[in-house]
């Protein structure tokens, strides 16, 4: 029997099921679950899990202490009299903020509407309590409402879900991360309750409502990172598993089953009778679903932890990250394993040598690629670890089940789950028998290539419209023809160094599979150089390539500049021919100036200058990711004034545009200068 067969014959998803569904037991909160970063239910859930790895075999089996801000939610009910007499109690869930009644304290309550500027207009709110609707897909985040209210003196928000989570049922309650201050406290409330309190506002500007909450926030608490390993023969070389422990509500798809797929992949491994050549690494993380106070990049924190200051001396030596999230139900008709831009070459072969699997969706596993802020994998990526995950983002239970109390396991789908397993517990096999880490460059070289295309394209369409304004366009096509140029020249020599790199690994693969032991270890040897020289290409990638927009959304830099660029240039356009509604649908897109127009200053200023002004301790993987901000808050307000006052004067608004955009096109041509140099140093 090979190994392969051996690890497919040994895969127990019962016993991972199991244990996804031990996890539940340590709960914050009694009724609703609950185990986030620091609290006491993490703590005791970490507990379990290093007990777990020690019986199964794992070596050193450590709890790795990292800081994070912590949260305890013990409780949030809102009780109110309904129109018949009769008291109701509606559960409420929580954000990451502070909210402590000692017992039930009355305030009164009012609807207002998603909680806007406008909402506010002759509205005095002051010490009470404000129910708001809030789409988090389709419209804005959490914290900005919840910031408004604080700043109009609200004693905290009651939000209700009106489309983009919790669909699933008119009962569910939601969480998300908060990304703001933790004095600026929020809960939320099925649409259910909310629709019985709406019913008894009608008419009424105010309602009196009982509110008994027990939710806290505190900075710099220990949390804890459970990790064990495999040892291989190569100890200084790793394949890294990870998973996140804290989790709303009960967990269970997100992310206990990553978890217990995490445990049942290495009891799998263990019991198969692997002996790996390099060492497998399991790692429970925790406080990935929030972690820091008031930061936009406040999730994946025990990660970000893990790699930055708990084991920074993993990266140059972990030659793969094996995340997961929610492996136990299918998102669309295949399987996909979402990875950085230079596995993808790598994945895509392994899949097509892959023996038959557990038949468990209608179309074949595919790979996809760049690697999303969603999870711990970008924190390991942007440290210099190439990452990927089980893609988990498609498909409808974001919308419905996700971060609700009906996460649970009425979605469990075996097979999928089985299929999960083989999938990465054989991918585990294949690493373990590559002597050179199988990075290929290409993939991010030719995103590099496209996106001066589409620059160089627009940029002549440009210079042939004498209409158009023209500054600058010149320089930038000829920066991105230069940095095209650069770039095709550096694929050319990629190409050969994978070539190579592959053949090594296929030399190696084979002189393992004939027991030719000491050949096949001086070819390892041989290439500790080639491979620390691409782990140090991949980290320098990361440093140089990855950015991300104001929506977590991951870009190369020339891009966001370039798309700015085209919008402000249609933002002109549309008010030099008078349309300003064209105009303001343009300039939304800019940078987070969506929201300009919804909420106060102060609002839109602290949500914008806390990227910028922070330490990086505070910013985790987002720091220096996001581009310098395009500040048109003013711009859209004088706007809008005028479109009410039907006021066609837009020169002060053009002029400031056009300074904005020849601030873009001046960015823009460094920066295509400086990918251009970066990538003939590194090729």
């Amino acid at each position: 029997m090979t190994m392969q067969e051996a690890v497919i014959k040994n895969i127990d998803t019962d016993y991972s099921y199991q244990l996804a569904k031990r996890m539940e037991q340590f709960r914050s909160n009694e009724k609703l679950g609950y185990r986030p970063a620091g609290s006491r239910a993490e703590f005791l859930t970490g507990e379990m899990l290093k007990e777990e790895m020690q019986k199964l075999g794992l070596s050193e089996v450590c709890k790795n202490a990292v800081t994070v801000d912590g949260w305890e939610f013990k409780h949030a009910e809102l009780t109110f009299e309904t129109k018949d007499g009769k008291k109701h109690t509606a559960l409420l869930g929580a954000y990451q903020t502070n909210f402590v009644t000692d017992g039930e304290q009355e305030f009164s309550l009012m609807y207002l509407g998603k909680g806007t500027e406008a909402d506010y207009e002759g509205t005095d709110v002051t010490g009470k309590l404000v129910l708001v609707d809030i789409n988090q897909r389709d419209e804005w985040w959490i914290n900005y409402p919840v910031y408004q209210a604080h700043l109009k003196g609200a004693a905290a928000v009651i939000a209700v879900q009106c489309g983009g989570y919790g669909e699933v049922d008119a009962k569910a309650l939601n969480a998300q991360d908060i990304a703001g201050p933790e004095d600026a406290p929020a809960f939320s409330i099925s649409r259910e309750d909310a629709k019985l309190l709406r019913k008894l506002l009608d008419g009424e500007k105010e309602l009196t409502v009982q509110l008994d909450a027990d939710s806290r926030v505190k900075r710099d608490c220990t949390t804890y990172n459970i990790s064990g390993c495999i040892p291989g023969k190569h100890p200084e070389r790793m394949v890294l598993l990870s998973a996140h422990y804290d989790s709303y509500f009960s967990g269970f798809q997100d992310d206990n089953t990553a978890i217990a797929m995490m445990f049942g992949i290495a009891k799998t491994l263990i019991e198969s009778g692997f002996k790996p050549n390099n060492t497998i690494v399991f790692c429970a993380m925790a406080a990935e679903e929030w972690g820091v106070v008031d930061s936009n990049f406040d999730w994946s924190t025990g990660a970000y932890e893990q790699i930055f200051t708990a084991h920074p001396e993993w990266v140059g030596k972990v030659i793969a990250d094996l995340n997961f999230e929610l492996p136990a139900l299918a998102h669309g008709t295949r399987a996909r394993i979402r990875c950085c831009y230079e596995y993808v070459h790598y994945i895509k072969e392994y899949l097509d040598g892959l023996p038959e699997l557990t038949k468990a969706y209608p179309e074949v596993t595919s790979v996809t690629a760049p690697i999303e802020t969603w999870s711990d994998d970008f924190s390991m990526a942007i440290a210099g670890i190439p990452s990927m995950v089980n893609d988990f983002t498609g498909g409808s239970f974001m919308e419905t089940h996700y971060h609700s109390q009906f996460d649970n396991d009425d979605f469990y789908d075996e097979a999928v789950y089985r299929l999960h397993h083989e999938l990465f517990a054989l991918l585990i096999l294949a690493l373990d028998e590559t002597a050179v880490v199988p990075l290929d460059f290409s993939p991010v070289l030719e995103r590099v290539i496209a996106g001066g295309s589409r620059i160089v394209t627009a940029a002549e369409e440009i210079l042939s419209q004498t209409k158009k304004n023209q500054i600058g366009q010149e320089q930038i096509a000829t920066a991105a023809k230069k940095l095209i140029q650069v770039t095709e020249e550096a694929q050319k020599k990629e190409k050969q160094s994978y070539d190579q790199t592959a053949a090594i690994n296929a030399r190696y693969h084979m002189l393992l599979a004939n027991g030719n032991m000491e050949e096949a270890e001086q070819i390892f040897v041989e290439n500790r150089s080639r491979e620390e020289k691409l782990l140090a290409k991949f980290k320098q990638e990361q440093d140089c390539f990855v950015r991300i927009d104001w929506y977590g959304e991951v870009f190369f830099p020339h891009e966001i500049l370039w798309k700015n660029i085209g919008l402000l240039q249609d933002t002109i356009d549309a008010l030099e021919q008078s349309d300003v509604d064209k105009a303001l649908e343009k300039i939304y897109q800019v940078d987070n100036n969506a929201y300009a127009f919804m909420f106060d200053e102060y609002v839109y200023r602290h949500f914008t200058d806390y990227v910028f002004n922070q330490p990086k301790e505070r910013l985790k993987w987002g720091y220096s990711r996001l581009l310098e901000h395009e500040d048109l808050y003013h711009v859209v307000k004088c706007l809008l004034k005028k479109r009410k006052e039907a006021d066609t004067d837009y020169r002060e608004e053009l002029h400031y545009l056009k300074e904005c955009y020849n601030k873009q096109t001046g960015r823009l041509l460094g920066t295509l200068k400086e990918i251009s140099q970066t990538i003939q140093e590194m090729f």
